[in-house]
This record gives C-alpha cells, structure tokens and sequence, in this order.
C-alpha cells in the first residue's frame, strides 16, 4: 500500500558507516526514556542464542468474537518468545531516527506475492533486515526507496521516497526485533514496483519512523477493545498490532481485550493474510473478531458492491456501544469508507437519542478515533 497510511523499516549492514554517537543513540532508543546510553557488547551476546532460537520457532495465529465484549486471559502456549525486551521500555514512540539527508540501509531477505491469480492487483509480503537499528512502533510510518545501485550507503534522491506502514510488530515476523515486514500493493511506475520487483540482497534506503495515529490507543492498557477498519493494504498496521497481540509472548503485556477487524478487498484473492486471522478467530474466539467484505463477489442490501463500510453498518449498533465504553478505532486506507462509517454510526446513536456530533467530537478529544486515509 504506497500511500500515505502506510510504514516500514531497515537495516544497517555496514556498521562501519555509522560514527558511535550515532550508533549509540539509534541502538539504544529503547532504553528506558530514550536513554542515549548505547547496548553494550554483553547485552547483545547475551541475546545471541535467544534471539536465533526464536527465530527457529514457527510461526503462530490466533481468535473470533461474538455478540458482547468478554475479557479473557489468553493462554501462553502457543504465543513465541520475543526479545530485546527492552523495546518494551520506551514511553513514548521512536521518531525521525532517520531523515532525507541521513538515509537508513537496509537489505531485503524476502519478496513472496501473497494475493491470488484472480485479484486486481498484485500485492507482496516483504521482509527487510535492520538489525535493531530503525527501531519503531506497531502502527508508524516510514519511508523507503531502492537504494542507488552505485553505492547503497549514499543517500539517494528523496523523491523516490515512499510512504509504507509495517506489517509487523515492533519485533519483526522473526521475533527478535530485527526484520520488519510491509505488506506492499505494486503499482506500475512507483516505488512500489521497484520494491516488488526486489530480490534478496537488494539494498533500500529509509527514513523514519513518523506518525502516531495507527498506534495503539492505550497501548499499556491490556484489556482495552480496539476497532480496526481497513481497505486493501491498509491492513498492514492493524496486522502489526494482532501478531502483538496474539502471537508474541510479552511478560509485560499480556492482551485480553477485544480486537476486531473489519477488512475490505475485491475478492478473496485479495484477501492479506486471511488464514492468519481466521486462525486467530479459531484460538482467541473471546478475544478477536473478524469480518471482510468481498466487493467483487458480494452484494449489499441494496443490491450494489459489498464494501468494508457495508459490512460495518451491519454491526455499527454494537460498535458504538463498544466506543460509548471507551473502545477505539482505526481506519486505514480509501477515504471513500469514512463517511459511510461516520453516517452508519449516526444512525446508530439517533436510536439511542444520542447527538453522533458530540459523540465523534469526544472520540476525537479522547484519541478514540484515529484515521488515516488517502
């Protein structure tokens, strides 16, 4: 999804590039209050063998909800072990490590297509390795291009930059806080293309990370119910928060509230990472709820195309009792979606007597609703 909405993040191969003051300040972000003391050599031969034998543990999925919220702990056996555990510590996300004229490296280990023969469009999981150091959060925003083919560790021309959200948590699809995974729709003639042509090895350049509104409202709060809408690749951040959710193992954060994604697509070769949130229905029923729309294969009340704010309207009743309870929600991708959602929602408060104006200016003050769209 190249667009304004969306994230990624890099690597630094040639750690000889990167003064010590610099190095220190990247590497060590996460240190209690963006502490500048950098990680020193033991911490991270300590981490060694933890960190490659959680990258050897295979991958996991999770949960589907109905009818009221209820809070459940979610067992352990099956979630992964993650580390650093000191990404936990930061209380306030990492922001603008890199920018135009001081460009992260980083190279690419996957590209794998992940929609199906019958969709629209091609859309790809790529899989970067950053090493640590361009930290950032579930829900951020970076931005990337090829880098030059000359010489990788020059920065290149900024246009080319591309806006991308992570698809992964802050640890990666590896668990050891070192790769990030983007979810990227190819367009011809754009970044996205040149990314999606990409081979492993292939260097990119990024900087970043920026944005705050995909990240989790109340994110030190467990039990909090957060509503996620998207279109398209606009999932990717909303995948991020799910693998932390329900895949990782964090002594810190053990999630037991209520997460629930309403996604859009043409059909269901479109559909990203389908079985990941159908196994998460499977697992963590109390937990998490799934619903997608199939514009191409479905039809609405009316009879037209069925649209993710088609869908959402059927439920908008218990959506807004669940945001009239402190829940909040995330829109991610086509504008076209958020009118339709705001009027579904309206209907839904006018049953209740309730002005929808004064309700949405509340969610707004409280941060309940956070949208990013193009």
């Amino acid at each position: 999804m190249a667009i304004t909405t969306l994230s990624h993040v890099s690597f630094a191969s040639n750690h000889s590039l990167i003064n010590d003051r610099s190095l220190g300040l990247k590497r060590s972000f996460f240190i209690k209050g963006f502490s500048s003391a950098p990680l020193s050599l033991a911490f991270k031969t300590n981490f060694g063998q933890a960190l490659e034998n959680v990258s050897s543990k295979r991958l996991l999925t999770t949960p589907h909800h109905r009818s009221r919220h209820v809070v459940c702990a979610i067992p352990q056996d099956n979630k992964v072990p993650v580390a650093p555990l000191e990404l936990e510590n930061s209380t306030r996300p990492p922001t603008n490590l890199y920018s135009e004229n001081s460009l992260h490296t980083a190279t690419i280990l996957s590209v794998d297509k992940i929609s199906g023969p019958k969709a629209p469009a091609e859309t790809y999981r790529i899989v970067y390795f950053h090493d640590g150091f361009l930290p950032y959060w579930e829900g951020q925003v970076l931005r990337v291009m090829k880098a030059p083919d000359e010489n990788p560790f020059e920065p290149g021309n900024p246009e080319n930059l591309s806006f991308f959200s992570a698809a992964s948590s802050r640890y990666g699809d590896s668990f050891n806080g070192k790769t990030t995974t983007l979810c990227v729709r190819s367009i011809p003639g754009t970044t996205s293309e040149i990314l999606c042509k990409s081979k492993r090895g292939d260097k990119i350049q990024l900087a970043g990370p920026t944005r705050e509104a995909m990240i989790s409202g109340d994110f030190r709060n467990p039990n909090a119910t957060h509503i996620f809408v998207a279109t398209g690749t606009g999932v990717a951040p909303f995948r991020a928060h799910l693998r932390r959710f329900f895949k990782e193992d964090i002594p810190t954060f053990q999630f037991s509230g209520l997460a629930w994604l309403f996604h859009g697509v043409s059909n269901n070769d479109s559909a990203l990472f389908k079985d990941e949130f159908e196994q998460y229905q499977k697992e963590y029923p109390n937990n998490f709820r799934y619903n997608i729309a199939y514009s191409r294969e479905q039809k609405n009340k009316l009879g037209g195309k069925m649209y993710v704010q088609d869908i959402f309207s059927d439920y908008a009743d218990e959506v807004l009792e669940l945001l009239l309870k402190g829940a909040y929600i995330y829109l991610a991708g086509l504008k076209d979606m958020v009118k339709p959602i705001e009027d579904a929602l309206s209907d839904a408060a006018t049953k209740k007597d309730k002005d929808w104006n004064e309700i949405l200016t509340s969610l707004k003050i409280n941060d309940q609703w956070r949208v990013e769209v193009y």
